[in-house]
């Protein structure tokens, strides 16, 4: 009986961690150019060039596939977002404007498809789809974050302005169509100041006059 050494399952274990890769970097960019509807497992595996087998081995379902395919978006978008964050730790309107920047940048993008949860969640309107609660947890966890930008802001109704915020944002992501590279990144910031400001408390008080006390 031939045994199986410890490196040759370090192999196979990284063989199949490369074609789970291959295949949801296939399956996602035909997910995000084509639509998930649109795109079948026999095209997916046909592009990324294994067998159907193979593909199952590493997700069970095509709703599995779609849901990978989000989760590894949500990744990238937090990525990003954490590393912009941690350069202006103490300063949140730069903060704020900076993620406006690289948002602005991405919906400017020629081939811009629209935010890829968004998407998603209006192909599968079931709220138990497994693709959808990932859409729906990324959807709330920007809410969250621009509600904590809002507090550190000062904003009077913090939940308010974080939602107007996102909501800002998410119009962005799906009038794409409408909007110029050059246009797309002054508009979120001017309309963000605009937010802030109304939502920012602006305390007026009398200074005093040398002398007073």
């Amino acid at each position: 009986m031939v045994k199986t050494t410890v490196s040759t399952m370090k192999n196979m274990a990284e063989n199949g961690a490369d074609l789970r890769e291959r295949v949801l970097e296939i399956a996602s960019k035909l997910f995000y150019e084509r639509s998930v509807r649109a795109v079948g497992v026999d095209l997916v595996v046909a592009k990324a060039g294994v067998a159907k087998t193979s593909l199952y081995r590493h997700f069970r379902t095509k709703d599995d596939l779609v849901a990978a395919f989000l989760s590894r978006e949500d990744k990238d978008f937090w990525n990003i977002w954490d590393e912009v964050a941690q350069m202006h730790t103490s300063d949140p309107a730069a903060e704020l404007d900076a993620h406006l920047f690289w948002i602005g940048e991405r919906v400017g993008r020629p081939n811009y498809r629209g935010c890829p949860q968004i998407n998603v969640a209006a192909e599968f309107p079931e709220s138990d789809h497994p693709a959808r609660k990932v859409a729906h947890d990324h959807k709330a966890e920007l809410r969250r974050r621009l509600t904590v930008l809002a507090e550190r802001l000062g904003a009077t109704e913090p939940e308010e302005l974080g939602g107007q915020l996102a909501v800002l944002v998410n119009g962005a992501f799906v009038s794409s169509q409408m909007l110029t590279g050059e246009e797309a990144v002054p508009l979120l910031q001017h309309m963000a100041h605009a937010l802030v400001e109304s939502g920012c408390a602006r305390e007026v008080s009398t200074l005093e006059q040398p002398g007073q006390g």
